[in-house]
C-alpha cells in the first residue's frame, strides 16, 4: 500500500490489524470503509444512495474550501473537513486523511524544535531590524509624507 509516505509498507501494515470478521482496522479500532449504517449497507440501491450522497456533500464542502482560499474564511480547515466527510464512506479518503494527518504532525514536531525555533526566531528579527532600518531612511529623508504625495525626489 503506498500512501506516499516516506514510511515503508511493514511499518504502515503493522499499524493495521485484522479483526474477527476479515476487515483491516486502524489502530483505533475502526475497519476501514464504510461507515453507513447496517441497514443502510444491507441495500444496495440505498447504500449506493447513502454513498451518492456523501460524495456530493463532501464534494459540496470541500468546494466551499477552495472558494475560501483566496476569500476570507477557514479554507484548508473546510477542506479537510469535506475530507473527513468524505473518508466515513470511502477508503481511498480514509488513507489521505490518515496520511494528512501524519505529516502535518510530524511538520509539528518539526516546528517545536529548538533548532528550528531559534533559526526563526534570528530570521524574524533579522527582517524586522531591515525593514525598521528601511522605514527609518525614508522617514529622515521624506517624513510622514505618503510615496504617491512627493512632488521632488
Amino acid at each position: 500500500m503506498n500512501t506516499g509516505s516516506d514510511e515503508s509498507a511493514d511499518a504502515i501494515t503493522a499499524a493495521d490489524a485484522v479483526g474477527r470478521d476479515g476487515a483491516v482496522q486502524d489502530r483505533h479500532g475502526q475497519g476501514l470503509g464504510s461507515r453507513a449504517p447496517e441497514f443502510v449497507k444491507a441495500r444496495r440501491v440505498l447504500h449506493l444512495s447513502w454513498q451518492v450522497g456523501v460524495f456530493v456533500l463532501g464534494l459540496a464542502v470541500v468546494g466551499a474550501g477552495i472558494v475560501m482560499l483566496p476569500l476570507p474564511g477557514p479554507g484548508w480547515v473546510v477542506i479537510f473537513g469535506g475530507m473527513a466527510i468524505w473518508a466515513t464512506e470511502f477508503v481511498w479518503a480514509q488513507l489521505v486523511l490518515r496520511w494528512t494527518k501524519r505529516k502535518v504532525t510530524e511538520a509539528a514536531q518539526r516546528a517545536l524544535d529548538p533548532k528550528v525555533r531559534r533559526r526563526n526566531i534570528i530570521l524574524t528579527s533579522i527582517g524586522v531590524l531591515v525593514i525598521g532600518a528601511v522605514l527609518g531612511v525614508y522617514l529622515w529623508k521624506f517624513g510622514l509624507e505618503m510615496p504617491w504625495n512627493i512632488k521632488d525626489q
